[in-house]
């Protein structure tokens, strides 16, 4: 007797023996490796940024990197130009010490978000075309506002050196949050003794009063920086 002969029923797309389509890999472009690398410094640091580290991000091999970008260094710069580009410029129609003071805070904001950049701003020689309009516009700034070219030079450099020295310290302090600020405050004040009467005082008085916040020191010195900038421009 013949067996009967059973034809093998076609797959169809909801047939569960069907093989699941490949997910379609996002193409590989230089904007891609750019937000891959800002994600990996931003969570992990610049020592975390290898060659290897951006092709596993991406999901490509390391050769296919270079394709994109010649090494390394060129990253780096690239990273150095994406980080300016998210500094805020002010509008010409503001006045000097507006603009500038806006321009400033909003450096200490991005290097907040970008700690891996506080070092790294002023290290390449590479300048990308959104360095190089930064630095334009804030020297365009300053002309207008009546600074002679050496003071414009005199009055950047000293709201960088301020800019950047409070981003560092803000990032080195063993603390974040006023949550953990009182903590620490009520620790040093538990020490204190005779011995440290200043302290003692600008603890209990200041730092441990509601309301107190460690960026508020920004503004105050921002203040004073800009008012010299004002004698300077003036003299």
């Amino acid at each position: 007797m013949t067996e009967p002969v059973h034809s093998t029923p076609r797959s169809t797309p909801d047939s569960p023996g069907r093989q699941p389509a490949r997910t379609r890999r996002a193409p590989l472009t230089r904007d891609r490796l750019l937000a891959a690398a800002v994600a990996i410094v931003d969570t992990r640091g610049l020592a975390a940024l290898t060659m290897r580290a951006l092709a596993a991000a991406v999901d490509v091999q390391p050769m296919s990197l270079y394709h994109h970008v010649r090494n390394k260094d060129e990253i780096l710069d690239l990273l150095v130009d994406a980080v300016f580009s998210e500094i805020e410029l002010p509008t010409d129609d503001l006045s000097w010490r507006t603009a500038l003071r806006l321009r400033t805070s909003s450096v200490r904001e991005v290097l907040g978000r970008h700690r891996w950049a506080i070092g790294l701003l002023e290290s390449r020689r590479n300048a990308g075309p959104a360095t190089l309009q930064h630095h334009d516009a804030m020297l365009g700034i300053m002309r207008r506002g009546g600074f002679t070219v050496a003071g414009a030079a005199h009055a950047y450099s000293l709201l960088d050196s301020y800019a950047y020295g409070f981003a560092l310290q803000e990032a080195m302090l063993p603390f974040d949050g006023p949550d953990e600020l009182s903590d620490v405050a009520e620790g040093f004040a538990a020490l204190v003794t005779e011995s440290y009467p200043h302290l003692g005082e600008m603890l209990h008085e200041y730092v441990m009063q509601p309301g107190y916040s460690f960026g508020g020191e920004f503004e105050i010195g921002l203040e004073a920086v800009l008012d010299a900038l004002e004698r300077w421009r003036t003299a």
